[in-house]
């Protein structure tokens, strides 16, 4: 391992690419290699003065190793090439001398370690939740970290000497830190890392060094790149992850891929010819997942690993169909939308408790198969290919719905359309919030005149099927109860009664 780490250092590299005037001073562009990784640093020779005076002072470097300053002609073209070879040597030299052992902080700051290289990332971290990490944690505050700070962490982890001899900077403090941290966001960058060819979505880092994570977001990132998650399945209650995986197994069994045949944890044993290879432990305690902003294209069967769960946030995925989801016993929020699903046959039979359910921006034009879910409350049906005021009579008849929303289909071009499909509610249509708005009281009577257009129509059509019947001797009904509803034509009559009895004459539906 040591040998390694020598390697390692044998392969950094410092060199000087140019410069640049800014204003009236000149900028000498640095680049840093560290491995297969670089980077630029720009300073003025001010900068490189006040770094050889804590050198000079406190490491013990030659005072006439850094070339000397010139104020006449400091910025003329054969000046600047000159000091620019000069201040090179400078820094090769510095490199020679003491990257041999551990960077000096000075000189560590001074090309960025901090930002771009493994030990001083880590380093940098460890200081920080030194003065920090107590406060944070006290506070309960989502503590934020990029995967080139846990990539770093980990492979220091993995040194003989993973650490430096200054206590503020040393990986105990990380350790003890993500052992009692509890919210945790992993924000990952798309492109290079700042000035340098660091790619954080081709750095792999390892979560098992969190011991009592509550919530955990991961965004940015590659699913190939995190490991450590079945770690995370004993404390973890609240798990999103955006822009990252193409799956869900790859995030709630990650280690299924090694098996030809797993099964869930708490399923029945397998019997006697079963081709079961493992079996998976479940996510014991988490109830919201949140999946959406992926590249999902199935509900897999991974699943069956979170039977807990209440919240699922699935939208903004490339979905064609719903399955597995009758695993999910306790599930009361399901958010479907924007992905691309065009029916949902059967829903009751794998959304049987659902309260809320998000269909908004998919391309459903039939809602045939969401007449059975009886527990549903809040339903958006917003951004689909609804035309059919028919279509609607699929869901007016579930008794818990309040809220319905059904902005930017087709069928909202009707101009009578609210009062058409608040009238679908018959007696609940007071109740019901249809598009954001509840029913306002000219709606309220306007659909009361409906109810009794149909009424009537109904009872017309018994009397003509009385009169049939009356030949086997049946009773017949009295004329009465065929005559329609009188809806005065004097100014106290409300126009929208009026119109809704004179529409429902010439378009009876």
């Amino acid at each position: 391992m040591e040998a390694a780490g020598a390697s390692e250092e044998r392969r950094r590299s410092v060199c000087i690419l140019g410069s640049e005037l800014v204003e009236n001073y000149t900028v000498y562009v640095i680049q840093v290699t560290d491995g297969a990784h670089r980077w630029t640093v720009k300073h003025r020779y001010s900068d490189f003065h006040e770094l050889h005076e804590k050198l000079s002072a406190d490491w013990q470097v030659d005072k006439q190793l850094l070339p000397p300053k010139k104020m006449l002609g400091k910025n003329s073209p054969g000046l600047v090439e000159r000091r620019r070879r000069e201040l090179e040597v400078y820094l090769q030299t510095l490199f020679l001398r003491l990257l041999s052992s551990a960077t000096p902080p000075p000189l560590a700051s001074f090309l960025h370690f901090d930002l771009y290289e493994r030990s001083g990332v880590a380093a940098a971290l460890a200081e920080a939740l030194f003065h920090r990490g107590e406060d944070l944690l006290a506070g309960g505050q989502v503590y934020c970290l990029r995967p080139l700070q846990l990539h770093s962490v980990w492979e220091q982890l993995h040194l003989s000497t993973p650490s430096g001899p200054e206590l503020h900077t040393h990986l105990a403090h990380i350790l003890d830190f993500t052992c009692r941290l509890r919210y945790l966001k992993i924000q990952g960058t798309q492109g290079p890392i700042g000035t340098s060819n660091i790619q954080e979505s081709s750095l792999t880092f390892d979560l098992s060094i969190f011991k009592s994570l509550l919530h955990a977001e991961v965004s940015e990132c590659s699913s190939q790149q995190i490991q450590g998650l079945p770690s995370l399945r004993r404390t973890l209650v609240t798990c999103s992850v955006h822009h990252t995986t193409p799956s869900m197994m790859a995030i709630l069994a990650p280690e299924a891929s090694e098996f030809p045949q797993w099964e869930a944890e708490s399923a029945e044993g397998a019997g006697p010819g079963s081709h079961v290879t493992a079996v998976i432990p479940l996510w014991s305690k988490l109830t919201t997942l949140d999946l959406s902003h992926n590249t999902i294209t199935e509900i897999d069967a991974s699943v069956k690993l979170v039977p807990e769960v209440e919240f699922l946030d699935l939208s903004h995925n490339q979905l064609q169909s719903v399955d597995h989801l009758q695993y999910l016993y306790n599930l009361i929020h399901l958010d479907l939308s924007y992905n691309s699903l065009e029916v949902l046959q059967s829903a009751h039979t794998r959304l049987g408790n659902i309260q809320t359910l998000n269909l908004a921006g998919n391309r459903l034009e039939t809602l045939s198969g969401l007449n059975k879910l009886y527990s549903l409350v809040n339903l958006d049906l917003s951004h689909n290919l609804i035309a059919q005021l028919q279509e609607v009579r699929s869901v007016a008849g579930l008794p818990c719905l309040e809220r319905l929303s059904l902005t930017h289909n087709p069928l909202c071009c009707s101009p009578d359309y609210r009062t058409r499909t608040l009238a679908l509610f018959w007696d609940r249509a007071a109740e019901v919030c249809l598009d954001g708005t509840a029913p306002s009281q000219q709606e309220v009577d306007t659909v009361e005149v409906l109810k009794a257009i149909q009424k009537a129509k109904e009872t017309k059509d018994k009397l003509h099927s009385g009169g049939d019947k009356r030949v086997a001797g049946e009773p017949s009904l009295s004329p009465l109860s065929a005559a329609p509803p009188v809806v005065s034509s004097s100014p106290s009559s409300p126009p929208s009664l009026q119109k809704a009895y004179c529409s429902s004459q010439g378009n009876d539906k």
